[in-house]
């Protein structure tokens, strides 16, 4: 079988200190508030994580507080056979808030627009309403 993937960049800042926004990322009870969908996760290296009640799900790779999360990530919609993509958040201090930095590799080709289109609807723009509080 051949796979066919693509890579994700996309920048955006969020109103709110590097800590906050990793926290929201990585505490499931914060999590869980920003997207209004359950999540779970184990904050620590080799942990698994879920979110939008179960249809993203994986483990933490590598987790830097404030200023990294690296994942092995993955979707129930995930074609068969596919290996799991990387997800990597970077966070930069920066005026008016955090710089986020994200590289989402490994994802399928056919999925790939879908995933450009969800990040930006189903997590930053949710990330910014949740900080504007």
């Amino acid at each position: 079988m051949e796979f066919k993937f693509k890579i994700l960049k996309q920048k955006v800042i969020i109103p709110a200190d590097p800590d906050e926004i990793y926290n929201a990322i990585i505490d499931s009870k914060k999590h869980s508030e920003f997207t209004g969908s359950k999540a779970t996760s184990e904050p620590k290296v080799g942990g698994k994580f879920t979110a939008w009640d179960g249809y993203i799900f994986g483990k933490h790779i590598e987790l830097e507080k404030g200023k990294k999360i690296v994942q092995e990530w993955s979707t129930t919609e995930w074609p068969k056979g596919y290996p799991p993509s990387i997800f990597e958040l970077k966070f930069k201090k920066v005026q008016g808030g955090t710089e986020i930095e994200m590289t989402h590799s490994k994802v399928p080709e056919e999925q790939a627009d879908d995933y450009e289109k969800g990040w930006e609807d189903y997590y930053w723009k949710l990330l910014k309403e949740y900080f504007k509080k």
